[in-house]
C-alpha cells in the first residue's frame, strides 16, 4: 500500500520537473521517495502521513528560531493585515537595513533582493563595473546560486578556467570563471599571477555548507583578502548560509575579516524568500539610482519578509542566543561521534556554531575533493535510518545540517539515539 507522500510524488512528477521545484528534495543522492510535509512546529516537522520528525534542515537554515515561533508568526499576522506587497518604500525596509548595517561593519549600503542566487549576482555585476574587468575566481564546491557564471566545474589543476557546470550556460561566459581549491592559499596565488589584474572579484563561501560544513583554515581567508586588495579586487563574501547563523555579525565576526561586498540570505526574512547584498558606499553608490549599475526588483524588500527578519533579528540579540545555539550543536556532534566510534563506522564531523555536517569518512575535510571521499552509499543508509526513527537530516552528504533555539535537550538525546541505533543496526562488526 503506498504512502501518501508516494502517491503525492507520482502525480508531481506528472508536473514538476523530476517531481520536485529543486533538485535535492528529489532523494536521489540517499535513495527512495522524498516525503511530503504539512506543517512544521517547533523543531518538528510533520508530514502528509501524519509522521512527525526532529528536524536538522529547518527550511536549509533560515527557520533559526524553529518553525511558527510564536512571536514571528504574530509580526507576519500583523503585517499580513496591512498588505502583502507594495512595489514601493516602506519604514521597515529602512530599519531592517540599519539592523544589518550595524550588525556588519564592513556593511555601509545595503539592497534588499529577493534570493540569495539574486545577491551574488548583482554583486558580480557590480564588481565587474566597478573594476572594468570580466573574470572571476570561485573555489570548487563553493556554491553561490544558479547564476551563468557561477555554475562552473573546477579545472583539473591550479587556476585552469571553468567549463560550464550546467547545460545552458554559454561556454564563453564560464571561461571567464577561475576555479581554485578551497582552503589552498598557494592555489590563489597562482590563480593571481597567472592572471594577474584581470580579475573582477573573488567569491566565496567562508564556510563552506554546499559540500557539507568546511570552515577555512587559519589564515586562509586573510590571505585572500590580502591579495584581493593588492590588486584591486573585489572581495565578495557569501554569507546567505553563514549570515547571523554561525555569528549575530556573521562569519565575518568568527574571523575577523572584513570583504568589500557581502552577500546575505536565510535568517534576515525569518524563513520567508529574501536576500541581501551590501558593502563600502564607494561600491554601493554604483547601484542605480544612485550610480549606474542596474538593479531592480518588484518584491524586493517585501513587507513580509522584513518584518519577519527583523523579528528573527530582534529575538537572536537576546542574551544566550547563540550560546545556547552553541551548547546543543556541539552536544549533538559529539553524541553522534561517540556512537559512530562504538559501532566502528568512521565518520567526521565538522562544525562552525549551529551547522554542522557527518561525513561518512576517516580523514579530515577539508574542502571538495576531501569531502568526495565520503562514503555516499553509507549516509544514504545513515539518512533512511535517522528517517525512519523520526529524524530528518539534509538528504544529501554534502549539504550541512542546522540546529535551531527550539531544539530541546530530548530532541538532542533522541537524536544521537537514533543514529546509534542507525549504526547498529546497519553496520555492527
Amino acid at each position: 500500500m503506498p504512502t501518501k507522500s508516494q502517491e503525492l510524488f507520482q502525480r508531481a512528477l506528472k508536473v514538476l520537473p523530476g517531481g520536485v521545484n529543486s533538485p535535492v528534495r528529489a532523494f536521489r543522492a540517499v535513495g527512495g521517495d522524498p516525503i511530503f510535509l504539512t506543517s512544521g512546529k517547533g523543531s518538528q516537522l510533520t508530514d502528509v502521513d501524519g509522521r512527525n520528525y526532529i528536524d536538522y534542515v529547518l527550511s536549509w537554515g533560515p527557520l533559526i528560531l524553529g518553525h511558527c515561533h510564536a512571536e514571528v508568526t504574530a509580526a507576519l499576522v500583523e503585517a499580513l493585515a496591512r498588505g502583502t506587497s507594495y512595489g514601493a518604500c516602506t519604514p521597515a525596509e529602512v530599519e531592517l537595513g540599519e539592523q544589518i548595517c550595524e550588525a556588519y561593519p564592513s556593511i555601509e549600503r545595503v539592497r534588499l533582493v529577493n534570493s540569495g542566487t539574486e545577491a551574488t549576482m548583482a554583486a558580480l555585476r557590480l564588481a565587474r563595473a566597478a573594476t572594468g574587468r570580466d573574470k572571476i575566481l570561485k573555489f570548487e564546491g563553493c556554491y553561490h546560486g544558479h547564476g551563468d557564471s557561477l555554475l562552473v566545474k573546477a579545472g583539473s589543476g591550479v587556476a585552469t578556467l571553468g567549463l560550464p557546470d550546467s547545460p545552458g550556460v554559454p561556454r564563453a561566459l564560464a571561461e571567464l570563471t577561475v576555479t581554485v581549491p578551497f582552503n589552498d592559499p598557494a592555489a590563489v596565488e597562482e590563480a593571481f599571477r597567472v592572471h594577474r589584474n584581470q580579475l573582477a572579484a573573488v567569491i566565496l563561501e567562508p564556510v563552506v555548507g554546499n559540500v557539507g560544513c568546511v570552515p577555512p583554515r587559519p589564515g586562509f581567508l586573510e590571505r585572500v583578502r590580502a591579495l584581493t586588495a593588492e590588486q584591486g579586487t573585489v572581495l565578495i563574501i557569501d554569507e546567505v548560509m553563514t549570515g547571523f547563523r554561525v555569528a549575530y555579525g556573521g562569519a565575518q565576526q568568527l574571523y575577523k575579516i572584513q570583504p568589500d561586498l557581502t552577500t546575505l540570505g536565510k535568517v534576515i526574512g525569518g524563513g520567508l524568500p529574501v536576500g541581501a547584498y551590501g558593502g563600502k558606499a564607494a561600491l554601493m553608490d554604483q547601484i542605480a539610482p544612485a550610480g549606474p549599475v542596474y538593479q531592480a526588483g518588484t518584491l524586493s524588500g517585501n513587507p513580509l519578509a522584513v518584518r519577519a527578519g527583523l523579528k528573527t533579528l530582534e529575538i537572536l540579540r537576546r542574551p544566550g542566543s547563540y550560546e545556547r545555539l552553541e551548547q546543543l550543536t556541539a552536544r549533538l556532534a559529539e553524541g553522534i561521534k561517540q556512537r559512530a566510534a562504538a559501532a566502528g563506522i568512521p565518520v567526521t564531523i565538522n562544525r562552525v556554531g549551529s551547522m554542522f555536517t557527518v561525513f561518512f569518512t576517516g580523514q579530515a575535510v577539508t574542502d571538495y575533493a576531501t569531502a568526495k571521499t565520503s562514503d555516499t552509499a553509507r549516509f544514504g543508509k545513515f539518512f533512511r535510518g535517522l528517517l525512519e526513527r523520526g529524524v530528518y537530516f539534509p538528504p544529501s552528504q554534502f549539504e550541512a545540517a542546522f540546529m535551531s533555539l527550539a531544539h530541546t535537550e530530548e530532541d538532542i538525546a533522541r537524536t544521537i539515539e537514533a543514529a546509534g541505533q542507525t549504526f547498529e543496526s546497519l553496520w555492527t562488526p
